[in-house]
């Protein structure tokens, strides 16, 4: 299959690689065409259809196109860069607290101390930049699922995939769920129950978002949603 989508793409072909694991999942890695990796786990191989595996390798092979790890990592740079200076300005809180030991005046001039101006600054910037990348990452993943669909041109396989997906990892323990949560940026589908809700926080779009965005391509292909075959008669 990724030889097929990487020939319909004219794309370099990723490293593949396969999880042994029954975490129904699948992701791509590498800063670039040439330096990536397509991983899928035993639990989708064992869960979906040929159609939808390659929905979802399609999807895996549009981040791998776009540079999307590359991109994440970056975006992510001032967030890692803002925590940095606020651990930093902690430290200063800590083990400077702004005051002159040799006098015992606390405070030697009338504006607020160094370390609580780059605490402040920092925690706003680390804020500001968290919820940013997510919804960079979320606009990202609608990218690839439309990317997907049209070099598959069956946006309805790719909805079954996200929907069996989603419906299997909500119905695994949450103790597993939290051993993986750490690559939910990485996943197709984040390892997080109750995949309905909404969040500033989520790395990914609801599934409701994502087959309402399929079912547009559909319309846009003259492709059924369902996958099947027009009614007799709906051509004449």
């Amino acid at each position: 299959m990724i030889d097929r989508l990487c020939a319909l793409a004219d794309m370099p072909k990723p490293r593949v690689a396969i999880a042994y694991t029954d975490m129904p999942n699948a992701f791509a890695t590498g800063r670039s065409p040439q330096h990536s990796s397509v991983c899928v786990t035993t639990g989708i191989l064992d869960k979906l259809t040929a159609e939808e595996m390659e929905g979802v390798l399609a999807h895996e092979l549009s981040h791998v196109a776009h540079r999307d790890v590359l991109v994440m990592t970056l975006a992510a740079s001032a967030g890692i860069a803002a925590g940095m200076l606020t651990r930093g300005a902690q430290y200063g809180m800590l083990f400077g607290g702004g005051g002159d030991r040799r006098g015992g005046n606390n405070n030697n001039n009338n504006g607020p101390p160094f370390w609580l101006i780059a605490l402040v600054i920092s925690l706003v910037v680390y804020a500001v930049s968290f919820f940013l990348t997510r919804l960079l990452s979320r606009y990202r993943e609608l990218c690839a699922d439309r990317s997907g669909a049209y070099l598959t041109q069956k946006p309805s396989a790719l909805a079954s995939a996200l929907t069996k997906i989603s419906g299997e990892v909500a119905s695994i323990p949450s103790k597993d769920l939290r051993e993986v949560q750490s690559m939910n940026a990485f996943f197709i589908t984040p390892a997080i129950s109750g995949m309905g809700f909404k969040t500033l926080t989520s790395t990914h779009p609801s599934l409701e978002q994502r087959l309402e965005q399929l079912a547009k391509v559909s319309a846009e292909l003259g492709k059924p949603m369902d996958g099947g075959f027009p009614a007799p008669g709906a051509g004449l």
